[in-house]
Order: C-alpha cells, then sequence, then structure tokens
C-alpha cells in the first residue's frame, strides 16, 4: 500500500515523516512531498480562501500529482483535495485530514469514488484553549493595551473598562460550541472558580457544567467565547442584536472562525459601547488591512490568526492520524 503525504510550512517535511513512522513500520510505502509558500502569511492565505470557498478555489502544483494514480492513501493538512486530484488518483482508497473539520476536501466526489476521508478532531484543542484564556486575560486585564503604551514610552492606566475591570472568580463564562476546544475551555477556566455555562444543541454528553440556550448565554455571560465549527447555519449566528442582549460590561472572543460572528457588526458593537470589548484572532480578511477598523478600536486585542499554531500540536497531528489510518487499514483486512 503506498501513502503520499502533503507537507507544508505548518507541518513540515521532517515532522511527516517523524509523525508517520508507524505507517513505514506496519509496511505501508511513504512518501512525502511539499506544497510550498513563500512564507506563512501565504499559506494561511491560501487556506483562508479554502475554508470560505471550498476545495475546488485553490490550484495545487503539478509536482505534487507525480505518479498519483499508484497511491491507495492521501495525508493533507491544508493542501486542497479537489475533483483534479482525486480523478487523477485512480487508485485512492482514503483520505486522511491532519485537522478537525474537512473543508479542503471535496468530500461528495469521495464519497460517490467510495474513498474514506478521516479527520483528526481535537488535534490542536489544547493550543485554542490556552490561548483563549490568554486572550480573555488580556482583554479584561488590558494587558496587551499596557504593553502596547509601555512600548511607546507611556505608563498608561486609564482603559475603556477601567470602571469595572474584573477577576474570573464568580464570573459568569459562557461558550458557544462545547466541542473538544470548549471543553477544554470550560475546565480551564472552572480552575478559577468561574461559573461555567454553554450552548450546544448537538453536544449529548455528561459534564458538570449548565447547558442552555443561546438567549439566556448572551443575557448571563460576562465572558461569550465562540468554539463552534463555521457551516451555513452557523454563519453570521453572532450580530448585531445578540451584542444588544449582552451586558455592556461583557466581552466576546473568538478563537474560532471569523464567520461565526458577522463582523461588521460586531466593529459596530464595538463601536457603540454595546459590550465592553472583545479578543479576536481570526478575521474575514486575513491580513488585516492598515485601514481596518480593529486598529482604530481601543476596546479589542487582536491577534494574527495563531491560537492553534504551536510546535508541539503540528509534531503531534500525524501521530495521532497515524494511529487512525492503521485502525482503519486492520478493519478493512
Amino acid at each position: 500500500m503506498k501513502c503520499l503525504a502533503i507537507a507544508d510550512l505548518f507541518i513540515t517535511k521532517d515532522m511527516m515523516v517523524q509523525g508517520l513512522k508507524k505507517l513505514v513500520e506496519a509496511g505501508i510505502d511513504v512518501t512525502v512531498r511539499e506544497w510550498i509558500h513563500e512564507n506563512l502569511e501565504q499559506l494561511q492565505k491560501d487556506n483562508l480562501t479554502i475554508e470560505n470557498g471550498g476545495s475546488e478555489v485553490v490550484e495545487l502544483p503539478d509536482t505534487l500529482f507525480e505518479d498519483i494514480e499508484t497511491f491507495d492513501i492521501v495525508i493533507t493538512q491544508f493542501a486542497p483535495i479537489n475533483t483534479k486530484l482525486i480523478l487523477a488518483a485512480s487508485n485512492l482508497k482514503l483520505i486522511g485530514v491532519l485537522r478537525g473539520g474537512t473543508e479542503n476536501v471535496n468530500e461528495a466526489l469521495a464519497k460517490d469514488r467510495n474513498i474514506e476521508v478521516i479527520n483528526t478532531p481535537g488535534r490542536n484543542a489544547r493550543s485554542v484553549a490556552e490561548f483563549t484564556v490568554g486572550l480573555i486575560l488580556s482583554e479584561i486585564r488590558n494587558i496587551a493595551r499596557s504593553h502596547a503604551s509601555l512600548k511607546q514610552g507611556k505608563w498608561r492606566k486609564d482603559f475603556p473598562n477601567g470602571a469595572f475591570v474584573p477577576e474570573l472568580e464568580e464570573r459568569t463564562i459562557g461558550l458557544i460550541g462545547f466541542g473538544n476546544i470548549g471543553q477544554l475551555v470550560g475546565r480551564f477556566l472552572n480552575g478559577f472558580d468561574a461559573r461555567i455555562i454553554y450552548y450546544d444543541p448537538y453536544y449529548k454528553g455528561q459534564n458538570d457544567f449548565e447547558q442552555v440556550d443561546l438567549n439566556t448565554l448572551l443575557a448571563q455571560s460576562d465572558v461569550v467565547s465562540m468554539h463552534g465549527r463555521l457551516t451555513e447555519e452557523t454563519k453570521d449566528m453572532i450580530r448585531y442584536e445578540h451584542f444588544q442582549q449582552m451586558k455592556d460590561t461583557a466581552i466576546i472572543v473568538n478563537t474560532a472562525r471569523s464567520g461565526l460572528i458577522k463582523e461588521d457588526d460586531l466593529i459596530q458593537a464595538l463601536q457603540n459601547n454595546e459590550i465592553a470589548g472583545a479578543a479576536i484572532d481570526t478575521f474575514d480578511h486575513e491580513p488585516l488591512g492598515d485601514n481596518s477598523p480593529f486598529l482604530q478600536l481601543d476596546n479589542v486585542t487582536i491577534t494574527s490568526h495563531m491560537a492553534g499554531s504551536t510546535n508541539d500540536a503540528f509534531r503531534n497531528t500525524p501521530k495521532k492520524l497515524a494511529e487512525r489510518l492503521l485502525e482503519w487499514d486492520k478493519k478493512k483486512s
């Protein structure tokens, strides 16, 4: 059995080789090729384009198609597995995706051709969850604003939330989406003695936190944190009217997908002080332009789409996928 693994600037060729060792030990012939970009910014741009437009909107270079018809398995992180590749890979039986979602795979065509698609849910859950907690603290305690002021030679003590800077103890944290990441954020913030509530109509598991409807969550929360997947159903699920339901001392945090929040409405809500602030890691257009309204706001903490980008997450993901692929191969044989 032959496997083609497509590396990139986040999961490098060396990481892929090391992470897929168990496949080689199991007798699978693994070839690693690189989807080459000049820099991380260009890779992120392609990734965002694919997430918004699907697997067909970005073309792969011809170098990745060499002997493609001989491979039984294709492994990818961000590279699109589109119509051209699937039709060319005439022997393809399995597509392995090194991420929680499969937005970069033409799943409909894969299903038509009886090609199974396996992903790695929760692969960067801890990195995103830890980052989320950091953003919450940075925004409510003005850490980033104070840092930026000191770098400019200003000893700043006056902040937009200066009249009500909170601690997290006994504050209500509302999690929208309660998958792997949301559950970890809940666990972490529970250690701060915060009250954790969540909204997720698809979650059926057992936990120690309170499940509520969306309106209740927005009205009661001091911090609203987004952890859902972006689908047609969840696109723009938080709009201006939802910010009006929130406390004027509350903040909203998004380390998931920008499309979950209607960005123009968020900017308007921040400008009008409908809420106290926001902490945002993902945007409709990346990188942010010089004229982005986010750059003019004093009640927002912004970061450059980096919540899931830890070396540990990228290095360990091929190992996790290799284990899943071996389970698939065992069941098939």
